[in-house]
């Protein structure tokens, strides 16, 4: 597997759809057939003359095929794909409303949305098309929305230029590992949403801007995955997420062999990534990165805590957190996280500014307590925060959420007594059946504030 370079480039200059336009080339795998870039070509011209000349789209489009294809049609018409942090009405209701004229764009029958909703036309029904187009590096063909763990959820734009130049860096860290260093392409399964930019960077543009292949499903159960996989050939990479991951090692389902998995959306424990390099025989590669920067760092936590940053990307610390910065940044972007550095271009995360709390002048991170609950026997899920509102000491206090079926809550705090200060001792802590996780893994801030019965 070869990377494929990519420098700084002019801002006027345009920048062709695909880096491997061969026709014959294998891009997707959908319905059990194989979908070739001439045909993909195709799909896109034939979409793009439907599309609205003048607005915007949201592109909830869930089959990956799909959305690849409309991605592509609404940057070729000069416009912007904007991409909501969940599907739900009230996420596609606010962009809407801030992007007049917007409207959106989906591969099953659209949600009633006063008229502004489109469907796509059939696809794979329009021949081939060799002509590549191309896309102004300075055109916006993306705007994502964080995910709102932190809070409300925020728009990134991203331009082509910025893209490939990114994705170019994610060819690279894949072309290193030992099971794609000779391949000519490899198939991508994943079970993140496109929407997402880890989905979007990794089972989106690597097909188009480097050389894999990608599976139009998003599996989300065991048997889903082991099904995506043994329906593309090898060599696989499976994209996906310590929630997904963790899904998979416990039905103890085989696969068909992977040349490597990727993790990202929230922290992968060392002993999950350990075992599942031992049980499928392949390196798990954990991606650093947000929706501000794209994916910046790597490491293979099962043996390394070092993360690897990518070349051309700096970082400074911040009392508030870190600056990054990169050749294809248009600024620098400061990221909540404390970081470490180390030499040769790595650095160790040492948690997030707002991670940090304070009660009765003593200091602890909400990672580090949610890691201490999360070890309490019995324990399969949690999570602990801290909350918006002062109680009448003046002090925010620590909550948490837990799946935990064969424990009372009485139990769990007892021995929590035994492993932290009594300043950080959840209260509440609050059994629930399950986390309020996103389609990513991630908890929305909103989500975890309403389980525990607060606005």
């Amino acid at each position: 597997m070869s990377a494929v370079p990519e420098g700084r480039v002019a801002a006027r200059a345009a920048l062709p759809l695909l880096v491997r336009a061969e026709p014959s080339r294998i891009l997707a795998w959908r319905d059990g057939h194989a979908v070739s870039v001439g045909g993909f070509l195709a799909d896109v011209a034939a979409v793009a003359a439907t599309l609205p000349p003048h607005a915007d789209a949201i592109n909830l489009c869930e089959d990956r095929y799909a959305f690849l294809v409309a991605l592509c049609a609404v940057a070729c018409r000069g416009r912007t794909n904007l991409l909501p942090s969940a599907r739900t009405p009230q996420a596609i209701g606010e962009i809407l409303a801030g992007h007049p004229g917007s409207y959106a764009l989906s591969d099953v029958e659209p949600p009633s949305l006063d008229g502004r909703g489109m469907r796509l036309p059939p696809l794979g029904v329009h021949g081939e098309r060799h002509e590549v187009p191309v896309i102004p590096a300075d055109q916006v063909v993306v705007v994502g929305y964080t995910s709102g763990s932190t809070g409300q959820p925020k728009p990134n734009a991203k331009t082509w230029g910025s893209f490939r130049a990114s994705t170019a860096l994610n060819v690279r860290a894949f072309a290193a590992l030992p099971g794609l260093d000779g391949s000519d392409c490899a198939q991508i399964v994943a079970t993140v949403p496109p929407q997402h930019m880890y989905g979007i960077e990794l089972s989106v543009l690597l097909p188009l801007l480097g050389p894999f292949g990608v599976h139009a499903g998003r599996p989300l159960f065991p048997a889903d995955v082991a099904d995506a996989l043994a329906a593309v050939p090898a060599p696989r990479v499976l994209v996906t997420t310590p929630v997904h991951l963790r899904a998979l090692l416990r039905e103890r389902l085989a696969l068909p062999p992977l040349a490597a998995i990727t993790s990202a959306t929230a922290p992968l424990p060392q002993d999950l990534a350990a075992e599942a390099e031992a049980r499928y025989g392949a390196p798990v590669l954990e991606l650093f990165g947000s929706t501000e920067t794209c994916v910046i760092a790597q490491r293979r936590c099962a043996i390394d805590e070092d993360w690897h940053l990518y070349p051309e990307v700096t970082l400074r610390p911040q009392p508030d957190g870190t600056l990054v910065d990169a050749p294809h940044f248009a600024a620098p972007v400061v990221l909540a996280d404390l970081v470490e550095l180390l030499p040769d271009h790595a650095f160790r995360l040492r948690g997030r500014h707002a991670d940090l709390v304070e009660i009765a002048g003593k200091r602890a991170s909400l990672g580090d307590l949610t890691r201490r609950v999360s070890t309490l026997r019995g324990v399969e899920d949690a999570v602990v925060l801290q909350l918006d509102d002062a109680d009448a000491t003046g002090v925010r206090r620590i909550a948490a959420l837990v799946v935990a079926p064969t424990r009372s809550e009485a139990d769990l705090l007892q021995e929590l007594r035994e492993m932290i200060d009594a300043a950080f001792l959840p209260r509440p802590l609050r059994k629930i059946a399950a986390l309020p996780r996103n389609e990513t893994g991630k908890l929305p801030r909103a989500a975890l504030l309403a389980a525990l019965g607060r606005p």
